[in-house]
């Protein structure tokens, strides 16, 4: 299983442990990931996804799953999120229309 998060791509990064000496050794910094049930408005099914606790408080802040879903970016979303956001917006579109 990947460390990248489904909603916004983060993943691990690289760095270093500087000791008292400063001795450099390389380390990954690691993405907080979380598997969670996020619940779709629009389409009235939950969701699971292993996303950052960031990518969570996000979420949360915009107004739900639908919403950041809308104003997220293509590029950073995985192909399970990206689907899922051509269904909403399909969804939405046809609850529009009629």
């Amino acid at each position: 299983m990947s460390r990248v998060c489904e909603l916004t791509g983060k993943g691990p990064m690289v760095g270093n442990n500087v000791s008292h000496a400063n001795n450099k050794t390389k380390r990954r910094f690691l993405p907080n990931l979380q598997d969670v049930t996020l619940i779709s408005d629009t389409l009235g099914r939950s969701v699971r996804l292993r996303i950052a606790s960031s990518a969570l408080r996000t979420v949360d802040h915009r107004g739900g799953l639908d919403a950041f879903l809308a104003r997220a970016k293509d590029d950073d979303l995985s192909p399970r999120a990206l689907k899922l956001k051509r269904e909403i917006e399909k969804a939405q579109a046809g609850s529009a229309a009629a």
